[in-house]
């Protein structure tokens, strides 16, 4: 299957019948790490218009990403490989929910579904996270809701001190649920 690059970090195919293989996983696990944001995904919609759109996307270990709602959207996750957590947070920013992921295999859960608009992000806990992404479409560039507490994807410096910060909080927080 031919990829083509539509802007930086995302692939996109032309092609009516999409399959993923090893090779996709290996462009995705080779260009993550080096990828500005830290991370690269694939996307198996048609265009941003599309009613159902799915990516496989691979994060480094070292990606930020803001915590964020989407209105009136939902969003599924998938692993493929790899451990995160997905962090959910109340409106003032404390944790209401951490759900540990990784594959089937791991005993993790593997598979979470989000259904109205909850403040959420992803944490990367292995070297690489790949997972299938499923969410509503269409897609529209800054639709999702940041709150004002979390630092913007722009500020990787202040992204990473709160993905620190945050995986302290992560650790107290299944502590408590006695998960850690």
């Amino acid at each position: 299957m031919k990829l083509e690059h539509s802007k930086p970090g995302v692939y996109v195919t032309s092609e009516e019948v999409i399959v993923v293989t090893q090779e996709i996983l290996h462009s995705l696990r080779k260009e993550a790490p080096t990828s500005i944001r830290r991370r690269v995904r694939f996307c198996a919609h048609p265009d941003d218009r599309a009613p159902v759109q799915e990516m496989i996307v691979a994060m480094d270990r070292d990606t930020y990403v803001a915590p964020h709602a989407h209105p009136g959207k939902s969003e599924s996750f998938h692993v493929i490989e790899g451990e995160a957590n997905v962090v959910l947070f109340d409106e003032s920013g404390s944790i209401s929910r951490v759900v540990p992921m990784g594959p089937a295999a791991s005993g993790k859960a593997f598979y979470y579904r989000i259904n109205t608009p909850l403040l959420h992000t992803v944490v990367v806990e292995s070297d690489l996270f790949i997972f299938h992404e499923t969410t509503s479409g269409p897609f529209v560039e800054g639709d999702a809701t940041v709150p004002p507490w979390a630092p913007p994807e722009d500020d990787r410096a202040a992204g990473l001190e709160y993905v620190a910060k945050l995986r302290s909080m992560i650790a107290a927080y299944l502590a408590r649920q006695g998960r850690g």
